[in-house]
């Protein structure tokens, strides 16, 4: 790829997951510099909105109530800065899992306790989460809910692609140059592998051939990655050579390959899927710093709605603080060296922006990459 000469192309890996395998291989060196990778809104974590943390916050602080979350969730600021960790110092109950599973015995203690789980997901933790449910269930455990955060990886891709070159449908913290459209289209899209393992190569069938774009879903070793880069940038730039990868499943998606078959399938999970669709159902829901993509998020069924904290309820989402552009870096207009504020005035010690948050934000590996 380090002599690829054809037209320039900008391919996005959609997953946090590739862009710290990729910085963390080298390929960003190996490759010709008219290939340019960019990430994509591929860190749950990063696109959880404001008005979510602060609901967080309030149970945290609220007598009778603890709120369990990952890690991950308790630098990300909500509005004025506020959140999980600055919380605690004001007496904030705010209970760490490795698993969602640990909740069970935290209730069993404590049955005069609500604990609510922080949600926080794509397709890949959603099942974990009805699974739960199905345990809570069988054990009987009634002081438990879910504020939920889940979101559908697929409605997001679809959502950068058909905003390339419309002004009209970005919020205002999203860029846009209608002078130069082609300044931020993107020519293909590296897919998620955990997601892919759930949802199955088949989801990006419809979005290749509505769009034109390839897809091509990767592991996460750099093996995997490099050949999931090759075949993306020869399916982009229009070659017919052999793919290196697992052939197309039809005749109907010649724009998309499996270059990760140990683990992902054409159809996916189907009982992750069934167990899923049984608790959860999709609605609008907001993306931090992108506005509402509709059919994005996954909430409770009402049938399930007493194990519900209030999540439908979340639909406001506060600006991004002056001068950060975590919404350029989410869509790919901007890499995250770009923005003012990086290394600067946003490190992952005093992070301003949800990208610079999280492990799988694309801030916090680029700031780990470069050493800063």
């Amino acid at each position: 790829m380090k002599g690829y000469g054809g037209r320039p192309l900008r391919l996005m890996e959609v997953c946090g997951t590739h862009t710290a395998g990729i910085f963390r291989s080298g390929l960003r060196s190996v490759i010709s510099p008219r290939i340019r990778l960019i990430s994509g809104p591929g860190c749950p974590v990063c696109v959880t909105p404001t008005a979510y943390i602060d609901k967080c916050v309030e149970y945290a602080l609220t007598a009778g109530f603890a709120l369990v979350s990952f890690g991950d969730m308790l630098k990300v600021p909500g509005s004025n800065a506020a959140s999980l960790e600055r919380a605690k110092g004001f007496g904030a109950r705010v209970e760490l899992v490795y698993s969602p599973f640990d909740v069970i015995a935290m209730a069993q203690r404590e049955p005069g306790t609500v604990f609510v789980i922080a949600a926080v997901g794509f397709e890949t933790t959603a099942p974990a989460y009805a699974l739960l449910m199905d345990e809570l269930a069988a054990r009987g455990v009634e002081n438990v809910r879910l504020l939920t955060a889940l979101k559908s990886a697929l409605p997001a891709i679809d959502w950068c692609i058909r905003t390339e070159s419309s002004e009209g449908a970005l919020p205002p913290s999203v860029s846009s140059d209608l002078s130069d459209p082609a300044r931020y289209a993107i020519d293909g899209f590296l897919c998620p592998g955990h997601v892919s393992v759930i949802t199955g190569s088949g989801v990006y069938w419809p979005l290749a051939e509505k769009y034109g774009k390839p897809f091509v879903v990767a592991g996460f070793e750099e093996a995997h990655l490099v050949d999931a880069i090759y075949e993306l940038v020869r399916l982009a730039a229009g070659g017919d050579s052999p793919a290196p990868c697992m052939p197309p499943a039809s005749s109907g998606a010649a724009l998309v390959s499996n270059c990760y078959s140990e683990a992902v399938s054409a159809e996916g999970n189907a009982k992750a899927r069934e167990i899923v669709d049984n608790y959860f159902e999709r609605g609008s829901a907001v993306w931090r710093g992108l506005g509402t993509i509709a059919d994005s998020g996954l909430y409770l069924r009402e049938r399930y709605a007493s194990f519900d904290a209030g999540s439908r309820a979340l639909t406001e989402d506060a600006s991004l603080p002056k001068g950060c552009r975590c919404a350029d870096v989410i869509t790919g207009r901007i890499d995250p060296k770009d923005c003012p504020m990086f290394g600067g005035a946003c490190t992952p010690e005093n992070a301003q922006g949800p990208c610079m948050v999280s492990s799988e934000g694309a801030c916090g590996i680029w700031h780990a990459a470069e050493g800063r």
